[in-house]
């Protein structure tokens, strides 16, 4: 496999959010660049107008920079060109919509050498030929068979030809797929793979009547003259592979076609289908990168929104089609990068497992400092109006961590250190709150009053020794000190709890639950 020269694209189209299916597309595009000291470029292929979403192609660029990955070249973080900030990247502009002269070039250029022609087909009559087919029990393909009794440039005379396309703009180009042939071509994950050309369609390369390419002939354009040499895509593009090697070769580009690899789907759960938002949002769980508000007022959740680190986002991604060959799980951008390859991509599809997303974000949670967990910590406690001191929300963070697969469940886990109980867990107090214990807690009380220092071993010291004296058992006043301190049965041990809070604020909450139970 050439990996000299390595330059590969991502080019979404701004007709929305971007899936985490294209976040993952993106990711190995970028990782192959780096792992071959290649470019990675960022394409935006805006032509399709009617699907054109405002905002999405900043959502896209933003989404990326928050994933890590950044262009070498293309649209860049802040949405500027790169070529315009530097003479070192010739191929700009890098928005389809600003290449519109390039496209109707290639796409005359075809017309000129009888790769294709203009077609005349109203919209009715492409319905006439549509519901014939089905009364037939056929699949329609506007292919030889349907090319031969149209209008279309190919059967009118050159004057007829100029009149209509003066007259109005609703014709279109389209590919003129040669007949009888086998298209056979290689694919790095999935091998050689072999079309007939009677399965497929003519497809259009160019409308007039907005004066832009589709899909099909700029991409070829675009990555023959930015010069690509991989396309890294998802599966849905395959069936357009035959097409796609049948305009290199019309354009005589075949000693410059990139090599091309067809990523795997990105799974439902079940694995039962692709991976939709309706799945999402059926289950409990985005599929989108970040938070998404559509034109129409509809809220969508992100991965960023919902607590999840970038790092783990981008590991849970990279494993989504792609086995490293080794029980490794965890690993950083760096360490992807020097493992990747293309030859450990999968051909089936990969099945997304949201417990196992939660647990790579839990993984990259526990790894982190106290000190660097606070500081997603305290704008929490600022949003609950929680006045605290570094130190004390370090010590807290050290407790919870390892219960949480988010800093923003660590309110739910810790809010008792900061607020005393304002009401006691019923079934706690059905279960512990006998009529000895009042008693009991007023002798614990005593105890802790007395304890000097009042830190972890000190208070387990003098606890024990006193519930070792007086022939006590650890849970039956373990377990009434928690509803006294605590309200619930949550929490760390209780003797960490204590220390955290002090004594004062320790024999402060004794007394209420005393006056309250």
């Amino acid at each position: 496999m050439q990996t000299e020269n390595v330059r590969v694209r991502f080019a979404p189209s701004p007709t929305g959010p971007l899936h985490m299916g294209g976040v993952r597309t993106a990711l190995f595009n970028y990782l192959f660049a780096k792992k071959h000291n290649g470019t990675f470029v960022l394409r935006i292929e805006d032509t399709d107008t009617q699907r054109y979403v405002p905002g999405a192609e900043q959502y896209i660029i933003e989404a990326l920079n928050w994933c890590g990955i950044v262009p070498d070249e293309g649209v860049l973080p802040n949405g500027t060109p790169a070529s315009e900030a530097t003479s070192r990247h010739p191929y700009a502009p890098y928005r389809q919509s600003e290449r519109k002269p390039v496209y109707r070039k290639y796409a005359l250029q075809l017309v000129e050498q009888g790769h294709a022609y203009y077609a005349f087909d109203t919209p009715g009559d492409l319905e006439s030929l549509r519901k014939e087919a089905e009364d037939k029990g056929e699949t329609f393909l506007y292919n030889h068979s349907v090319r031969d009794r149209t209008l279309n440039s190919l059967h009118l005379s050159s004057d007829e030809v100029a009149r209509r396309l003066e007259e109005n703009n609703s014709w279109v180009i389209r590919f003129k797929v040669p007949e009888d042939r086998t298209v056979t071509m290689q694919d790095l994950i999935r091998g050689t793979v072999s079309v007939h050309t009677e399965t497929l369609d003519d497809k259009v390369l160019w409308k007039a009547q907005d004066g832009l390419p589709t899909y099909h002939l700029a991409n070829i354009v675009d990555d023959r003259l930015m010069q690509i040499s991989h396309v890294i895509r998802g599966e849905e593009w395959l069936p357009s592979l035959p097409l796609h090697y049948l305009l290199y070769e019309a354009f005589g580009w075949q000693e410059h076609r990139p090599l091309f690899a067809h990523l795997p789907l990105l799974l439902k759960p079940d694995g039962k289908g692709k991976l939709s938002k309706r799945d999402g949002d059926r289950m409990g769980f985005p599929v989108f990168p970040l938070q998404w508000l559509s034109p129409t007022g509809e809220l969508s959740r992100g991965y960023r929104e919902d607590g999840y680190y970038p790092e783990a986002f981008v590991n849970l991604l990279a494993l989504l089609g792609w086995n490293p060959g080794t029980e490794q799980e965890i690993f950083s951008m760096e360490e992807l990068i020097e493992a990747f390859s293309l030859d450990r991509v999968t051909r089936s599809g990969a099945r997304f497992n949201p417990e196992k997303a939660k647990w790579f974000n839990q993984q990259y949670l526990r790894n982190r400092s106290d000190a660097r967990l606070v500081q997603d910590f305290i704008p929490l406690l600022l949003e609950k109006e929680i006045k605290t001191t570094p130190l004390k929300a370090e010590k807290v963070v050290s407790l919870v961590k390892n219960r949480a697969s988010f800093v923003n469940e660590f309110w739910e886990l810790s809010h008792f250190f900061f607020i005393p109980p304002v009401s006691f867990d019923p079934g706690l107090q059905k279960k512990y709150w006998k009529p000895e214990i009042p008693g009991l807690m007023k002798q614990a009380r005593e105890v802790l009053d007395g304890c000097v220092p009042f830190d972890v071993p000190s208070i387990d010291k003098s606890l024990h020794r006193w519930m070792e004296k007086a022939q006590l058992k650890t849970g039956q006043v373990m377990n009434a000190l928690r509803l006294c301190i605590v309200g619930e049965p949550q929490g760390p041990g209780m003797a960490d709890i204590m220390a955290v809070i002090g004594k004062q604020e320790t024999l402060e909450r004794i007394d209420h639950a005393l006056k309250t139970l």
